[in-house]
């Protein structure tokens, strides 16, 4: 008897919100928004075919670049290896600093190692190597 009343419940509040919902307005875009726009995107998108087929005309696969065409390829190349030439001498300075720090460390930890073990093994006994020679 109990699940009979969860599930009229249940369905009866997923009615209401059902028939609330269907009475707003959705995100959707409305349909009859044809007119100016979308012939002012096909103008943009579409070209005339005389000029489609003289744009295929203009150059072929086996004609050579003009020049204009070069120097611009070349340009782009050259900027693109200027940029991965800064980008990888960017990472050799950080790899080359991140190396010193880390030697930097571990030459400390091992200089801080090497005193505590000649201070506990010698600590005031011996008088530094200056101050401990003998005088013939």
């Amino acid at each position: 008897m109990k699940w009979e009343e969860n599930f009229l419940l249940c369905s009866l509040a997923a009615l209401c919100i059902l028939t609330i919902l269907e009475d707003s307005e959705g995100a959707a875009v409305p349909v009859d928004t044809k007119g100016e726009e979308e012939e002012g995107l096909n103008k943009q998108v579409f070209v005339a075919e005389t000029d489609a087929s003289n744009f295929f005309k203009r150059r072929t696969r086996r004609s050579p670049k003009s020049r204009a065409e070069m120097i611009a390829e070349n340009s782009q190349r050259r900027a693109a290896d200027e940029r991965r030439k800064e980008y990888h001498e960017e990472q050799l300075y950080e790899w080359k600093s991140y190396v010193e720090e880390e030697q930097d460390e571990q030459y400390e930890r091992s200089h801080e190692k090497s005193q505590s073990w000649r201070q506990w093994h010698y600590g005031g006994r011996y008088p530094p190597y200056l101050y401990n020679r003998y005088g013939y």
